[in-house]
């Protein structure tokens, strides 16, 4: 009799054993299609495990934090524009618009100082010069552009001899009067000066009045004529004493003109006067815009204080 006990509490442990093993698996499958169906329904949703959300938002808040930046950068940009202190040739100077065309073509953007995409083009410009990205043109960034501007102006500044000199013809100059002596221009940069009126002349953008079989300005179109080109020493000595402006930031007593490489170039307005009325004129004009962008490729580089000086540097 105890021995068919036995058997049957032996026989009774095994077939608990078998329906716990049961139960045990059957809750690890629950937990598993539990955990399958939530990351499936987060997949579906947009959600991310709490891991994946935290680098999301790290990477996010770069880009966030830059996009503030910028923000403020256009804001200073807007009043620095107009407002911005610094000192050229001896003399305070306000802002920086007289620039405008100038900077744009620098940084490579065509954005309004008052986005912050001008302030993110301007920040890239910044760390290609080794300065802060700041974003913000200020008097220190202002500087820094000047001297990328005046860098790439005419190093050589020989005296021209007379062989190099030719005389143009009175159709290229602004003022037909102008005698013979004063309308020699170096012989590469005259080429060069033709080269880029024919290509100015075929931008229909510009209207300008042409001879298109010729592809010389007429006549009676102003825009892109010579107004001064070669001068003697004599000759920018008489300038100078007949100018009670002449000084560091007037009538140079080593002018680029010695060279006959320099060329005064009518862009609209009074045809050299400094006043920033007459510059603002001068820098709108859809003439002086072209020059920015174009008269590189023709090896002219500017003086940027004064909208219709071009040197010719070469190719």
């Amino acid at each position: 009799m105890k021995q068919h006990r036995d058997k049957f509490v032996a026989l009774f442990l095994a077939v608990s054993a078998l329906v716990a093993v049961a139960a045990f698996n059957a809750s690890a499958d629950t937990g598993r299609a539990q955990t399958s169906a939530s990351n499936h329904a987060q997949a579906s949703s947009g959600a991310r495990p709490t891991v994946a959300t935290r680098e999301r938002r790290t990477a996010e808040a770069p880009a966030a934090s830059k996009s503030a930046v910028f923000e403020t950068a256009a804001a200073q940009n807007v009043t620095f524009k107009n407002q911005l202190n610094w000192v050229f040739g001896g003399k305070r100077q306000l802002g920086w618009y007289l620039y405008a065309p100038l900077i744009n073509q620098l940084i490579d953007t065509d954005k309004d100082a008052a986005s912050p995409e001008f302030a993110a083009a301007l920040a890239r410009w910044q760390t290609s010069q080794g300065a802060p990205a700041s974003g913000v043109l200020d008097s220190e960034t202002l500087y820094r552009m000047i001297s990328v501007w005046q860098g790439a102006r005419l190093k050589n500044k020989v005296y021209a001899q007379p062989d190099q000199l030719l005389v143009v013809p009175v159709s290229d100059f602004y003022d037909p009067a102008r005698p013979d002596e004063l309308r020699q221009v170096e012989r590469a940069t005259y080429a060069a000066y033709k080269r880029m009126v024919a290509a100015a002349i075929a931008d229909p953008s510009l209207k300008l009045r042409a001879d298109q079989s010729s592809g010389t300005l007429a006549p009676e179109e102003k825009f892109l004529k010579i107004i001064s080109s070669f001068r003697s020493r004599e000759y920018q000595e008489k300038l100078r004493k007949a100018d009670p402006k002449a000084g560091s930031a007037g009538l140079a007593v080593n002018s680029p003109h010695f060279t006959g490489r320099a060329l005064d170039i009518y862009v609209g307005g009074d045809p050299v006067e400094t006043k920033d009325a007459n510059r603002a004129l001068q820098v709108s004009t859809p003439v002086y815009k072209w020059l920015v962008k174009n008269a590189a490729r023709f090896g002219f580089r500017p003086y940027y204080y004064e909208p219709w000086h071009w040197e010719y540097v070469g190719q």
